[in-house]
């Protein structure tokens, strides 16, 4: 079936990291012991029961190690490849532009392949993903999620502990890894290509 080539606009942390990656890193720093299921909040500070001003300056200090020795989604690489032979894949995140080199060197370490990335510094993707003209967006972020979604973009919400039990918009579907995530993307070519936009079997 014939099918137009899209673009996605994809977040990185959480979405195509592992989503608790930097919990280790945080709890040997402040002195915690957080497991995964406890991180109910996206505020990391919150979660850590810490001020704003005390997660930046750990992330001022680790930041960059940190994204550096992330771990990918196991599933990811191997979909975004498949992916990227229709489909124009821009990275969209929160990471301020200063983060651009070791962001650049682990997408490459770990193979994934890209259109563009774009470090916004800022939570407020809907302008770039306006701009890129994104069919569908992956995000773990509830607020962007919506967000984006009112602006007229199919949204993928990447499921963790923080997002959960949260009404969502109509173009907003929640997946639980990137083989859900391909299926999705598979679904949406269908439906476009009969001229019937949906991200629903």
């Amino acid at each position: 079936m014939f099918f137009k080539s899209m673009t996605l606009g994809i977040d990185i942390d959480a979405t195509l990291t592992e989503a608790y990656y930097w919990l280790p890193w945080a709890n040997a720093h402040f002195d915690r012991s957080l497991r995964p299921e406890d991180v109910t909040c996206y505020d990391i500070h919150t979660v850590l029961g810490i001020t704003e001003e005390e997660y930046l300056d750990f992330y001022a200090r680790y930041g960059e190690a940190l994204h550096g020795a992330s771990h990918v989604r196991r599933e990811a690489p191997a979909v975004l490849l498949r992916l990227s032979q229709d489909h124009q894949l821009h990275y969209v995140t929160a990471r301020h532009p200063g983060m651009r080199q070791v962001t650049q060197e682990w997408l490459e370490r770990y193979e994934i392949p890209q259109n563009g990335l774009h470090l916004l510094g800022s939570h407020d993707k809907v302008a770039t993903a306006q701009r890129l003209g994104c069919h569908l967006f992956v995000e773990d972020r509830y607020e962007n999620a919506v967000a984006i979604a009112e602006s007229g973009i199919d949204v993928l919400l990447i499921d963790c502990h923080y997002n959960r039990n949260l009404p969502l918009p109509g173009n907003v579907k929640r997946v639980s890894n990137w083989h859900q995530v391909e299926k999705a993307v598979r679904l949406l070519e269908k439906s476009m290509g009969s001229g019937l936009r949906s991200l629903s079997a």
